[in-house]
């Protein structure tokens, strides 16, 4: 069985109030939320940072307090750790798409981003992530 890791996280701001979170369209089709193989050297919050700015543009401010682990098996015999943090986007910045990858990109209000987003594992980290959020107040 071959491993494999990656990082990102779940990226918000507040917009007149209300929060709102980056969900990337991929080329592929699929919704989903900014992450990344980790490199040689990387600590997982450089990967989901290095991840975020080569996807967005976007530079964030991680709550380390928050961090969630999902696996799933994207192909046979390949068993892929995924690593989610938190982290608030520093705006203004210049939000770009990566063209390589990204098709396009959406800040969305959270039942619109569970809704958009195509995997359950995205989904559920999500929903784990506003509830953090909201109850922090």
């Amino acid at each position: 069985m071959t491993k494999e890791k990656s990082c990102g996280a779940v990226v918000f701001t507040k917009m007149n109030n209300e929060i709102k979170y980056l969900i990337e369209e991929m080329i592929q089709g699929h919704f989903a939320l900014p992450k990344g193989h980790v490199e040689a050297g990387e600590t997982e919050i450089q990967t989901a940072a290095r991840e975020i700015k080569e996807e967005t543009n976007l530079d964030v401010t991680f709550l380390t307090s928050f961090k969630e682990v999902t696996n799933y098996m994207p192909a046979v015999n390949v068993s892929k750790d995924v690593i989610y943090f938190l982290a608030e986007a520093n705006i203004p910045s210049t939000m770009r798409k990566q063209p390589e990858e990204v098709e396009e990109l959406y800040w969305l209000n959270f039942e619109e981003a569970v809704s958009r987003l195509t995997f359950d594992n995205d989904k559920e980290i999500l929903r784990n992530a506003h509830e953090y959020l909201t109850n922090m107040k």
